[in-house]
This record gives C-alpha cells, structure tokens and sequence, in this order.
C-alpha cells in the first residue's frame, strides 16, 4: 500500500527535524569546544610576550615535559648581542691555532666539538673522546664527556651548573651562553664582558595535558668590575696617585738591575721590563733565549708580553685581564691592571 503525499512529507519533516537536530548538537558541541581553546588561549595568552609563538613539537610534550626558548625579543636586546658577539671573538682568538673559526654559538658549539677544543686549550687537560662524531648519539656523548669535565672543574668553586647535555645539544643559546661566560670568568679570560645582561625566557610545560606558559627573566652577567676598576673609572682624580704607588712599587725591585721606570704604559709595552719584573719578584733567572731583549715588531713585543703573562701564571696568579695586545698597544688601563695585580700580590716582597 502505497503512502500518501501528506504522510511522506511528515516523515520527510522527521527526517529533516532529526537531521537538523543532530547538526545544531554537532554545531553546539563544537562551539563548547571552541569557547574550551578560547578559554585556554585567554588564560596562557598574558603569559606569552608578543611574538612568541607555540610550536607544534610543544603539543607533542609528555606530561611535565617542558621546553625553554629564547624569548625573540631578547635576540635584539643590544647588550645581549654585545655578549654573544664578544663569547665568539674570544673563542676564535683562544682557537686560531685549531684553524676552528665559530661565526654562530648555536650552530657551532651544539655538538661538543668546539666547547672540547676550547675546554682542553683553558684547562691544559686532554679528553679522551672521538674527535669527530656525525651521529646523534656520538655527539650527546662527547657532550657529555665535555660537560662532566667542565663541571668537575666549575662546581668545586661555587658556580651553579645552567646547562644540560639536553639543553646544548638542542641549541638553547641561552644555556650555550651561560657555560662560555662561567668558562671565561673562570680561566680569567682576557676580555671584558658586558655588565648586567639579562635575558627573557619562554618555559613552554604540559600539566594534565595541557600546555601552561610562562617567562622568566635570566641573568647572564651581573657586574666583572673589580676595584681596580672602580678607582680607574669613578675616581679618575685618584689615578696618578695609584700610578705613583705603582711606580714605587716596580723601581723597587728594578733598581736592583740598575734600571728605572717612569712611564708606565711606554716602558713596559715591548714586554721586557714585564718579564725582568716577574724574575725579580719570584727570586729566578730568566734565560735571555725565552724573549727578545729588543724586541722590534710588533708580534715579538706581544711574544714577550704574552710570556710575562706566562711567568704570572706560574707564579700562581690569575691570567690577567688584559690582552698582550692592548699593552704593546700603550693601553694605560691595561698596562695599570697587570702591574696592580703584580702589585697586590708581590707588595711585601723584598
């Protein structure tokens, strides 16, 4: 029995009431779950800075998982450019000999290669780890052979450890940048880093399956001035007071070999007086065929200047602050740093 026009569109009308019912359900579950995100984005929103964005391997974390970034900002911040510019000159100035030239902290120091070499020439020591390593895994574990006699090195004199075999092999710059300031300030590194660097920090962490942001803000240097530098800088007034005293302090022990200083930052640039000192004051010869005695270029002054610097050494100071350089260059500041260290350690010295 066939149905009728007017019962067909009541069941046409059921189909199309039930039809439509499901589609205003599906539309109303899918803005619950929109206005859901929407709530989650309105909450995480403030704590994100404006640029940052969420990558996708963020949603890939496992619970408690968190990722650190740089937050882009901080790359423009010029102190922190001055940092990262100032790290790799200093890298390729202790590793010229390696023929190793760094251009990127990121991209040249994430697989141990070139923190090993840096670590051996500051330290002295040889690690025993493959010298080139393609894969993943071969360069997580000379990282951590690196990071381990870093550490050993670091921790003993209350440095706080910042970075991770994780963290450097990811290319997090912040912690690559933490590590070579530590090195530097340990091994008394011959440059001057900028003060006060901080930087922003994006931590991006999966709780209860959702992602949770929030930024820090990271201290990279405090303040490298000394009081040494305070007086020269911020009491320009007491300088040729401080200069006198020096001048004191090495005719002193120079008068012995019937020799005078006047000009401190001239008579001591070719390095010699810089060598005969150190003889002096440690009580030894040193044998003339260790340094020019008149020293004509430029590379044999910074030869002597460097070997002074030597002497210093093992005589169980610090490396001085200064380069060789900037004393043959007649750099007051840095001829008046070394001559004070000597002067602070050697002033009671007969």
């Amino acid at each position: 029995m066939s149905s009728s026009p007017s019962s067909k569109m009541k069941k046409d009308e059921s189909f199309l009431g039930k039809l439509g019912g499901s589609l205003v359900r599906k539309k109303k579950n899918k803005e619950v779950s929109d206005l859901h995100e929407e709530g989650k984005n309105a909450i995480n929103a403030p704590l994100l800075p404006s640029g940052t964005e969420i990558h996708p391997e963020d949603a890939l974390l496992e619970e408690n998982a968190e990722r650190i970034m740089l937050d882009p900002s901080s790359h423009e911040n010029p102190k922190f450019k001055d940092l990262v510019k100032t790290l790799t000159e200093w890298i390729n100035s202790e590793l010229e000999e390696e023929r190793i030239i760094v251009k990127d902290l990121e991209e040249d120091c994430y697989d141990g290669q070139v923190l090993q070499k840096l670590f051996e020439k500051l330290s002295g020591r040889k690690l025993n780890v493959a010298e080139v390593t393609q894969s993943e895994i071969g360069q997580k574990q000379k990282l951590q052979t690196v990071l381990e006699a870093v550490n050993s090195v670091l921790r003993p004199h209350g440095w706080t450890v910042e970075w991770s075999v994780e963290s450097i092999h990811s290319k997090y710059l912040v912690s690559i940048v933490y590590l070579l300031v530590a090195l530097a300030m340990h091994f008394q590194a011959a440059i001057r880093l900028p003060e006060h660097v901080s930087v922003q920090v994006v931590v991006v962490k999966k709780l209860e399956g959702i992602l949770q942001t929030a930024v820090l803000t990271k201290e990279l240097t405090t303040t490298t001035e000394d009081a040494f530098d305070t007086l020269l800088d911020h009491a320009p007034d007491k300088l040729n007071v401080v200069k006198s005293s020096l001048i004191t302090f090495v005719n002193k022990h120079l008068n012995k070999l019937n020799l005078e200083v006047t000009e401190l930052e001239s008579q001591f640039a070719d390095g010699v007086y810089l060598i005969l000192l150190m003889g002096l004051l440690e009580d030894y010869f040193v044998p003339l065929y260790n340094f020019f005695l008149t020293p004509e270029s430029f590379e044999q002054k910074v030869h002597n200047v460097a070997f002074a610097f030597e002497l210093m050494q093992d005589g169980g100071l610090m490396k001085p602050k200064a380069r060789p350089e900037d004393v043959v260059n007649l750099n007051l500041k840095a001829t008046l740093r070394v001559l004070y260290n000597l002067f602070t350690n050697y002033k009671n010295s007969e």
